[in-house]
């Protein structure tokens, strides 16, 4: 190979490098900040409660809840393929699959032993399952979960082995707050209601020329009507 071929080659290298990527999902110039404190199992709200479970038990409940979401974004998220939802969840399933496995079997010993019979228990550890699945179900906040997911989910997969519990705990508050929608964030909106007070419309309060009767009825409450009346102001009748 001579040196122009080397240099040619190198300088084609460099071309590919340089190329632009695709960039990632970016619904929003700026988004909103979803970003919450880190939590235990002992937490409201974030995932299904279990009276009574021990510490482990807890932390168990929190990583299959974590799973679940993250299995609800590789379902619901595939409408942006950047996001890569599905492809880390696969990977996570293979990755940390002895953990995952290990959450379960603490769960499924939870409702064992607080159930009165091993069916009651299945039957509960079914239950947990369906509607913790159920709670990341969106439609309105579908950009903010999946995008926060995607985040999540990353950070899963190349956490070491053992890690699901801490990153579980430092991530869950994030991901139940993804659920709620807010959109653009750099430029402000809302959808405003303006108050307006209604004069009386009471027939004492007028006199024949529709104006207030200060007399009869107080001091005009809505001085606008007054403005909108060709100069004329409130007299008494």
């Amino acid at each position: 190979m001579t040196g122009r071929t080397i240099w040619m080659a190198a300088l084609a290298g460099t071309a590919m490098l340089a190329a632009p990527l695709p960039a990632a999902a970016q619904f929003f110039l700026k988004s909103y900040d979803y970003s919450g404190a880190a939590v235990t199992g002992a937490n409201a709200g974030l995932a299904q409660p279990l009276p009574g479970a021990t510490d482990a038990e807890g932390k168990a409940a929190m990583v299959w809840t974590m799973r679940a979401a993250l299995n609800v974004a590789a379902l619901q998220c595939q409408f942006e393929p950047t996001l890569l939802t599905q492809g880390t969840y696969n990977a996570i399933l293979a990755d940390h699959a002895e953990e995952l496995k290990a959450a379960w079997g603490t769960l499924n010993g939870y409702f064992t032993r607080t159930s009165k019979t091993v069916k009651a228990g299945q039957t509960a550890l079914d239950q947990f399952g369906t509607r913790t699945y159920s709670s990341f179900a969106t439609v309105s906040s579908q950009y903010g979960f999946c995008r926060t997911a995607a985040a999540v989910g990353r950070d899963t997969l190349f956490a070491a082995r053992g890690g699901l519990a801490t990153i579980a705990a430092d991530r869950m508050q994030e991901l139940r707050n993804s659920l709620v929608p807010y959109g653009e964030q750099h430029f402000p909106r809302y959808i405003g209601r303006d108050a307006a007070t209604l004069p009386r419309l009471d027939v004492t309060c007028w006199d024949k020329k529709a104006r207030w009767r200060a007399r009869a009825c107080g001091a005009e409450m809505w001085p606008r009507l007054a403005d909108a009346r060709s100069g004329t102001r409130s007299g008494e009748g």
